[in-house]
């Protein structure tokens, strides 16, 4: 995906949200570390930008609740940012690469050790396949089939000074990958 077809999928994705939840009353947007929070912030102001309504934006750090904690050795835990509570706000899950559920099924614990949400719906602006858990995305950007041995890496201006969409074609080539999209 290049910069432009990025934000043409994320105007789509901030729409059907809007549409799905009727406006963006009682809404929170929050990003999945790393690359899901400025997507999270774009939708904001995208949300922003057809309603005059801001939606708070926050971010969840999902690292001890992801179920391979014990494989990565040494972990930095960056603190989950929350501008309300949960309780009774309809959370959108935002995270860059939806692959075998894991990530979100852990955003979700960590979504309900925070409150009592509504609900909780996920975006992703990528959805590669492959589940290993019976997850779905409610908002996707672009389906993108691959085969497991490739690498889905989502680049972004605030963090990679460049947005586009890649496929690597094995895990390793770059240091800089998407945990999300291993």
């Amino acid at each position: 995906m290049t910069g432009q077809e990025m934000r043409r999928a994320l105007t789509r994705i901030a729409h059907e949200i809007l549409e799905h939840n009727g406006g963006a009353n009682e809404l929170i947007l929050l990003g999945v570390r790393t690359r899901g929070v400025p997507l999270a912030h774009r939708l904001a102001a995208l949300i922003k930008s057809f309603e005059s309504e801001a939606v708070p934006v926050g971010s969840l750090d999902i690292t001890l609740y992801r179920d391979d904690v014990h494989l990565r050795g040494p972990i930095a835990i960056v603190a989950t940012v929350l501008p309300v509570s949960v309780n009774n706000y309809r959370v959108v899950l935002v995270d860059d690469v939806l692959f075998t559920g894991r990530t979100a099924r852990a955003a979700m614990d960590a979504v309900m050790d925070l409150g009592r949400p509504t609900n909780i719906q996920l975006a992703a602006l990528v959805d590669r396949g492959h589940r290993d858990l019976p997850i779905r995305a409610d908002y996707v950007g672009k389906n993108i089939p691959s085969s497991l041995s490739e690498v889905i890496q989502v680049r972004l201006a605030e963090i990679d000074k460049v947005d586009e969409v890649v496929i690597l074609p094995e895990a390793g080539t770059s240091p800089q990958m998407s945990e999300v999209g291993r």
